[in-house]
């Protein structure tokens, strides 16, 4: 009886004017800024069909029927010709960024394209000029001829909080000057793929055709290029991610300037740090990236970094996961020296870095694997690493195969046949009896980190011995 009461009373203040007026009006927002969002399109040619062994002429598909011969003939069989030429098109979304025609959009909308053509709000359509692009943050900058065009105000990815409103305008599924909103769900998110970028997360409704499109938030300014989804289905299921405008920026001043982009190297692969490799290091919680591999003739080399270094801080930013540490590099200037604050075994320490040239390539490597024999506490069996191995594992000195995993700590971790296990807790394992040395005196209890290396990736592990 007494829902029956109060319930149109409870509607009836949900529904009330005043609430209302507590959610965002995007009206004047999308007015004042909908003329500088471009659709973009591309062409591309495809490889040529070959017409068959007979020129000019491709078989009939069988079993049709008499009477449509001749129709199938019109469309198959192209006389005079042995191949029909193919395009391909792409569909984006782009910004303008200044009065005499530079656009922003992403590089995976651009890339290998023939064409590129830019539809203004006014309908025109022109053909635009690469002026450059950068695959590792997916930013690609544009020039069409034109001028007193309509454009953007950037503004300050730093300002924006988790919990705030974001506008979206683009062209999904070519719907052009589509606009969604949502809030900031996280900030500096990285993704796989997209190492030199901390994302803005958002739950923006973000679908095929917005890869490109600006992230305004509630002052009117672009934030983020809107890059990525994540998708089960292809289309939006509430997580996008969008491109800090501080790191775009970075690489349209460095293209405009020297026409292609450099990185601050570092020179090391990491890791995050779990609550049991914490454990292992003496870490009262987990932070920092943990250092596994030490690229040769690096800065990070040159510094004397060490494997099993945690970072935890990067010239005075503090590094809380390890997806906070490669964006901070990449965006230094080369040569430039900085300070890491690291943990050592247990113990702080600072250490000056000379900021390198990160390189166009990373190697690759590729792992083998030997026959058991008995297994140990760990229950694996290693083996010596021969000439042979080592030159196709690319490890230079120490370590020693892992031949076999049966049930134990090891394989409760993950350690797998042809891994190569470099170093057990603060001891480097030179051979299989500096190995087995080692693992008669582990504590039962204890984390214990593990340094493995597996096809050419080197990783920590923490394993304890429980009985």
């Amino acid at each position: 009886m007494l829902k029956k009461i109060y319930m149109p009373f409870l509607l009836l203040f949900v529904l009330t004017p005043s609430a209302f007026a507590q959610l965002p009006d995007f009206t004047v927002m999308v007015k004042e800024n909908g003329k500088a969002v471009v659709n973009i399109s591309t062409t591309q040619k495809a490889p040529d069909i070959d017409a068959d062994e007979n020129p000019g002429e491709q078989p009939l598909p069988e079993g049709i029927p008499p009477e449509l011969e001749e129709l199938f003939k019109h469309f198959l069989q192209r006389p005079g010709g042995g191949q029909v030429p193919r395009e391909t098109s792409s569909l984006g979304s782009g910004f303008v960024i200044s009065h005499d025609g530079y656009v922003l959009t992403n590089h995976h909308v651009v890339k290998d394209a023939d064409e590129i053509v830019v539809k203004l709000s006014d309908r025109r359509e022109l053909v635009a000029k690469l002026i450059g692009s950068d695959p590792r943050t997916d930013v690609a900058l544009l020039k069409i001829e034109a001028n007193d065009l309509p454009v953007v105000e950037i503004g300050s990815p730093d300002r924006l909080q988790v919990g705030e409103w974001v506008l979206a305008i683009g062209s999904p599924f070519g719907f052009e000057q589509s606009v969604t909103a949502g809030i900031v769900s996280a900030k500096g998110r990285s993704l796989p793929g997209g190492n030199y970028v901390p994302f803005i997360q958002t739950d923006v409704a973000i679908n095929p055709g917005n890869s490109g499109g600006p992230l305004f938030n509630m002052d009117g300014k672009v934030v983020g290029i809107n890059s990525q989804i994540y998708s089960r289905t292809g289309g939006f299921m509430g997580l996008s991610f969008a491109i800090p405008m501080d790191v775009v920026m970075n690489v349209v001043d460095q293209i405009k300037t020297q026409g292609k982009v450099s990185r601050g190297w570092l020179g090391v692969q990491i890791q995050d740090v779990t609550r049991e490799l914490a454990e292992s290091f003496g870490m009262k919680r987990p932070a920092g990236a943990l250092v596994a591999k030490i690229i040769a003739d690096s800065p990070a080399e040159k510094a004397d970094l060490q494997i099993g270094d945690v970072i935890v801080e990067y010239n005075g930013h503090k590094i809380d996961t390890s997806g906070d540490l490669p964006p901070l590099v990449g965006m230094t200037t080369i040569d430039q020296l900085v300070e890491l604050e690291l943990i050592r075994q247990g113990e702080k320490k600072t250490v000056t870095v000379k900021i390198g040239l990160l390189p166009e390539k990373d190697n690759q490597i590729a792992a083998t694997a030997k026959a058991p024999k008995l297994f140990n506490r760990l229950g694996i069996e290693v083996a010596d690493l021969t000439g042979e191995q080592r030159e196709q594992l690319q490890v230079l000195k120490n370590g020693v195969l892992v031949a076999e995993v049966g049930k134990g700590p090891a394989a409760q971790v993950g350690i797998q046949r042809g891994d190569v296990i470099l170093r057990v807790g603060n001891n480097i394992v030179r051979n299989v009896a500096d190995f087995d040395k080692i693992v008669k005196q582990l504590p039962i209890g204890k984390s214990i980190a593990v340094l493995v290396q597996r096809r050419g990736n080197p990783v920590f592990l923490a394993l304890k011995i429980e009985k």
